[in-house]
């Protein structure tokens, strides 16, 4: 099965949420897409900005759209700054290349993204690591 279903979907941001707050970490707001880039779920924690949900979003996008963790995307953007600025404007707007977009992986598939933002970038990707294998799934940070 390759799908993510939103019962899937919400087990992970609960999940993420819960390992948030056992860091103690800042609001955050989690995305969850599907392989093909859809949005299946997102939570905005209380207190986080209002600009969250685009970022998060950009995260998992850049990630399920590039087939890469959005941490090798950030590495990618240091060697290679006009490339990720391309893709960027490819993807009309919706590609964060920062750590917290973490690929979702099933038997080696790609299923679709986590992007969770709103502390900082190692601890967004903390956390979205903890809530896809709270699924019983594999998390690729690239």
């Amino acid at each position: 099965m390759t799908t993510l279903t939103l019962d899937t979907a919400r087990t992970i941001i609960a999940a993420a949420l819960a390992k948030g707050a056992e860091l103690k970490l800042k609001p955050l707001t989690v995305a969850v897409l599907d392989a093909g880039g859809a949005l299946v779920a997102l939570e905005r924690q209380d207190g986080a900005s209002r600009m969250r949900p685009d970022i998060a979003i950009g995260k998992a996008n850049g990630a399920v759209q590039m087939g890469m963790g959005s941490r090798a995307l950030w590495k990618r953007a240091e060697e290679q700054p006009y490339f990720i600025q391309s893709m960027n404007a490819l993807a009309g707007g919706s590609l964060v290349p920062v750590p917290g977009g973490v690929l979702i992986r099933r038997d080696g598939a790609i299923v679709g993204a986590v992007g969770i933002t709103g502390d900082t970038s190692d601890n967004d990707e903390t956390a979205a690591v903890a809530g896809i294998e709270a699924a019983g799934l594999t998390a690729d940070k690239g």
